[in-house]
């Protein structure tokens, strides 16, 4: 998958003399230059400033390949730096995707692809009003429609009003296709990864069975195990823990790199995936995390602090508060009505 990158530094130099000699201004002045190689392009923008005591460069990159814009950090990619470890925070938003038509026809759904019911619609729009004030730069969904679909219309709420575009990778050609050419653009835009391994967990032989039929055929008290338990699972179906091992690993190597950096992440998914990640997040025990109930359409709130993470709960809606606080970049204005909810976890 392709990468963009933007780097910016300043160095202090002697003399800029070299860099005037081949771009002009001998004093305060600019250039930029181009280099292409094997479909990965390099661009500079060099400024020179100059004063009795001394001179010194403002040096801009930006690198691109052919391809939508992608900053994803993958563990084949290397790691953050120290210093952005140190110095940034961020915001993580966990939506469950709104209700689908098989929750509202009370069928085990797991990794069967079912959109979202009218209901399911409305509430991913209330979602999107919920987090309307928080930014985002990344948002990660799984593979399956509904949280695809709660994705989308969340962020068509967003006051920012960025386009969520979905990346493709799938092959050379999918990565060709879906390029864009416009780098104002690209900068309107929000990347979307869909990832499988954030999917429902797979539900095996239950997948399209009515849930209370189901009790009836095989015992309550055996649903419920299957249903609840973190390490029983239906019949050819996962585990809660066996879901747990693919959604924290994909996780920690694909997401918490970009909190590394400071992006502000948007991961739109199901139950079973999220309580996997809350798990994570929150350091539950396996008894711990089999009690946790996520309503559908209802954003949760962490901020990713040195290393850590903060559970702020669920954002409260625009009618609700004035400027919600998310990171250090964001004026923090929270009214006693704001923080009680905040409380409310």
């Amino acid at each position: 998958m392709a990468t963009t990158s933007f780097h910016q530094a300043i160095w202090t130099i002697p003399s800029c003399g070299s860099l005037n000699s081949s771009f002009g201004n001998q004093e305060n002045g600019h250039a930029s230059l181009k280099l292409i190689s094997k479909g990965f392009r390099l661009d500079f923008a060099i400024q020179t400033y100059s004063s009795k005591k001394q001179s010194f460069c403002v040096m801009q990159a930006s690198g691109s390949q052919t391809s939508v814009f992608n900053p994803i950090l993958s563990p084949s990619n290397g790691t953050p730096s120290d210093s952005k470890k140190k110095s940034n925070e961020a915001a993580l938003i966990l939506i469950r995707h709104g209700e689908s038509m098989w929750n509202e026809k009370n069928l085990f759904t797991g990794c069967v692809d079912v959109p979202l019911t009218k209901k399911g619609v409305d509430e991913a729009i209330e979602a999107g009003k919920r987090i309307s004030n928080i930014p985002v730069d990344m948002i990660y969904t799984s593979s399956l429609i509904r949280a695809q679909m709660t994705a989308m219309l969340a962020m068509n709420e967003h006051r920012r009003k960025k386009v969520p575009i979905i990346l493709h990778d799938e092959n050379e050609q999918a990565r060709a296709w879906s390029q864009i050419f416009s780098e104002d653009t690209k900068k309107q835009c929000i990347p979307v990864v869909a990832a499988w391994q954030l999917n429902e967990r797979m539900y095996g032989e239950l997948q399209g069975l009515n849930k209370q039929e189901t009790a009836e055929r095989y015992g309550k008290e055996q649903v419920h195990e299957w249903r609840r338990s973190y390490d029983v699972p239906p019949p050819n179906g996962e585990s809660l823990e066996m879901c747990a091992e693919r959604a924290v690993a994909y996780f920690r190597e694909n997401i918490e790199p970009q909190l590394l950096l400071g992006k502000n992440v948007m991961i739109a998914a199901h139950g079973n995936s999220l309580r996997s990640i809350i798990m994570y997040l929150d350091k539950l025990t396996s008894q711990e995390v089999i009690s946790l109930e996520l309503s559908t359409g209802i954003p949760m709130l962490y901020i990713f602090k040195e290393g850590g993470f903060i559970r702020r709960g669920s954002p409260v809606a625009p009618t609700e508060a004035s400027v919600y606080a998310y990171t250090k970049a964001h004026k923090r204005i929270l009214s006693n009505r704001d923080a009680i909810n905040l409380s409310l976890d």
